[in-house]
């Protein structure tokens, strides 16, 4: 197998005897890097899937009951707000609140399907819970964007110059990660909570993205001790490029795809974090609220009305799902180790491949 580099593709002799290499090869040949990664991250389906669904999830909780951005109100299409107080059911005998939302047809039985009024119930007071758990979703979903994109920015701008730069610069950054690193993480973060999480999510998010950079930091710093080795770095250094040359556009891009899949597994574990401290008491306070914070609030209910455990305990964990599951796809297209298993039809391409070029070497 060999390959050609021409106007910054790549083209490939195919090796007739590796069946399965020289499928994967003619599927790479004349594609650049970017289209190359796309074409991997796209046929994983879990990615995908988990992808489209966390669109979709975003979509419905910002669109249900509102939200504001930069001073724009932009309402919702669902009636009840998180500061209505409409009548509190009673559903059965000392239990109130429960949910309408019915997903069993007549035919089998069921009430029907349909939503109600409340089709995640109501809280102690007559809250729709449909809405705070909406509301809390939005939280949950700015705090996932915000710190994992300030712990990446930070992360990855410590780790490039610590890893590039060696000597005393490396190690006056890396002992600056190492005193954050002894410190229990969690110790910081109920500080910072404590502090700011009366002050919304987003001043929130920004100060725990300050300290959660330093495991994101010794990876990039790893990748360009590796990286400044290589002999693209040499050259470009010979070429006259400068530092920052050779940092932004020559060792940057070929570690991208590690610190883009740990962006991604920062982002799920904020997810956790701010449920954590929520849940604990130092997160995002009333009148706000998040998943975390109605889990606190309604824990002692579990027993009598689980459905106020369920529905945020639910986004949670499909929200952390769908973006791990997007770094599993992001890991794979970014490892050109990574081969993918071949199907039905590809592989009988392969056997007849492989059974004419025996035929014309014997011919």
């Amino acid at each position: 197998m060999k390959f050609f580099w021409q106007k910054g593709r790549v083209t490939v002799a195919i090796d007739a005897f590796n069946s399965e290499g020289g499928l994967e090869n003619r599927e790479i040949e004349g594609k650049t890097q970017g289209q190359i990664i796309r074409a991997r991250f796209f046929r994983h389906r879990g990615a995908m899937i988990s992808m489209f669904l966390l669109f979709a999830i975003a979509i419905f909780v910002f669109s249900s009951v509102g939200t504001n951005l930069f001073g724009i109100n932009i309402p919702g299409w669902w009636k009840w707000k998180i500061t209505d107080m409409p009548e509190l059911n009673q559903c059965r005998a000392g239990i109130v609140g429960c949910p309408t939302l019915s997903v069993v047809p007549k035919f089998l039985g069921g009430a029907g399907i349909h939503l109600g009024q409340h089709p995640f119930g109501q809280d102690d007071i007559g809250h729709d819970y449909f809405s705070l758990v909406m509301r809390g979703a939005q939280r949950s979903i700015l705090i996932m964007l915000i710190l994992g994109g300030v712990a990446g920015f930070i992360g990855t701008v410590v780790g490039a110059i610590s890893g590039y730069f060696r000597g005393f610069v490396d190690a006056t950054l890396m002992r600056l990660v190492d005193f954050i690193l002894i410190i229990p993480f969690l110790i910081p973060a109920a500080v910072i909570g404590y502090k700011f999480g009366n002050l919304g999510v987003v001043t929130l998010a920004l100060f725990l993205g300050i300290f959660y950079w330093t495991g994101l930091a010794r990876l990039v710093r790893g990748e360009f001790l590796s990286l400044r080795e290589r002999e693209f770095v040499d050259a470009a250094r010979v070429a006259g490029a400068g530092n920052r040359r050779i940092i932004f556009k020559h060792i940057l891009p070929n570690a991208a795809g590690v610190i883009i899949v740990n962006v991604t597994l920062l982002m799920s574990s904020a997810i956790l974090l701010e449920s954590a401290l929520s849940f604990l008491g130092f997160g995002v306070v009333a009148p706000d609220v998040s998943l975390g914070l109605l889990i606190s609030q309604y824990q002692d209910s579990f027993t009598t009305r689980p459905w106020l455990f369920w529905w945020p305990g639910l986004f949670i964990i499909v929200i952390t799902l769908t973006v791990n599951f997007i770094g599993d796809g992001l890991r794979d297209a970014f490892d050109p180790r990574q081969r993918r298993r071949l199907g039905r039809k590809e592989r009988e391409e392969s056997q007849r491949a492989v059974e004419s070029h025996r035929l014309s070497a014997q011919g």
